[in-house]
């Protein structure tokens, strides 16, 4: 009986201890899931198809959000001056490497030394700052590039054969932007070339579209051009309508500017860039070096025409256009 009752008590000793151990144990695999830190200056409601793209980029690696990677998010919704300080906060916290988009990439280099940096941006990486070279960016930051303001000369001629006898031609940007200096630059060196006059007017509020539309009622230029800006990007719906009112033959950067009911734009896929950005913040938890991941560039550029919109505004599409066009939307 004593002995029995000796076995009875090491066993409920070891189970109890088993039991004490398990939670520790979870905990310690809970502790161990690597986190992102995604940095963004868009809002979370207009972001949404990039993030889920994102995502999709790090399931190609094997990394899934809530199972086997957390994510903690910081919007700045428009607010570039708020970039700072919400990647100052995700340095502070336990993270693996920042996914910095949507106009962070310099918040983000500025902010961390240390740790690794996936970004994804509309300008020359090496210009700005962000890499040495595309090749070997060296450091701790590696990314993504849109291109977009290497775009512009393009994107200008393309209006141009839209408005052929256009000779003032209004620029829409956001000045917080970091590439909007040096595509505006771009597009006034074409614009010389071509004999137009650019005229440059900003905006970086919902406030400061509606104003610069109405200088443009003022003003009535021949065409506008739309920077390749995250935040404007994010304005689409107030945009869109705004240039329809004015009647101005407009091109975007992007093609969502043409399905939310845009005329014409010429660029990258959004979608894709983060999907591989995506994919690149799952190499870097898989081990890789930031400084060993040449910075990607897009391979194809689509330009996108909706007809629907030509014909309300009462625009005939140039045939020359229509033969180039990768996509029309009638």
């Amino acid at each position: 009986m004593q002995f029995d009752q000796l076995r009875r008590r090491k066993f409920l000793t070891l189970l109890g201890g088993t039991v004490a151990a398990w939670p520790l144990s979870a905990r310690a695999q809970q502790a161990a899931m690597p986190v992102i830190g995604f940095l963004s200056g868009r809002s979370p409601a207009e972001a949404a198809s990039a993030v889920g793209a994102f995502r999709q980029g790090l399931s190609d690696i094997g990394y899934v959000e809530g199972k086997s990677v957390t994510i903690e998010y910081r919007w700045a919704e428009g607010k570039y001056d708020r970039l700072p300080t919400l990647a100052a906060e995700l340095v502070a916290r336990r993270i693996s490497v920042i996914a910095a988009t949507g106009g962070s990439e310099l918040a983000a280099k500025t902010a961390t030394k240390t740790i690794p940096i996936v970004f994804t941006t509309g300008g020359d990486p090496v210009e700005l700052g962000l890499v040495a070279s595309l090749n070997k960016p060296g450091g701790n930051v590696t990314g993504v590039t849109f291109l977009a303001s290497d775009l512009g000369t393009k994107r200008l001629g393309l209006l141009r054969q839209f408005a052929p006898n256009a000779t003032a031609i209004a620029m829409l940007m956001n000045p917080n932007y970091p590439s909007t200096a040096g595509e505006i630059r771009d597009v006034q060196t074409a614009a010389r070339s071509l004999g137009l006059q650019i005229n440059v007017l900003y905006a970086s509020t919902s406030g400061e579209i509606d104003a610069a539309f109405e200088t443009f009622r003022r003003q009535r230029p021949d065409a506008l051009f739309v920077g390749g800006d995250p935040f404007l990007l994010g304005r689409r719906d107030q945009l869109v309508p705004l240039s329809a009112n004015h009647t101005l033959p407009t091109i975007y950067p992007q093609r969502e500017y043409v399905d939310t009911g845009g005329l014409m734009s010429y660029g990258t896929s959004v979608a894709d860039g983060y999907r591989q950005a995506g994919a690149y913040t799952g190499k870097v938890l898989a081990g890789a070096k930031p400084d060993t991941l040449p910075v990607l560039q897009p391979t194809k550029f689509d330009l996108v025409i909706n007809l629907r919109t030509a014909k309300v505004l009462g625009l005939t599409v140039p045939p020359s256009l229509l033969a180039t066009a990768d996509d029309v939307i009638d």
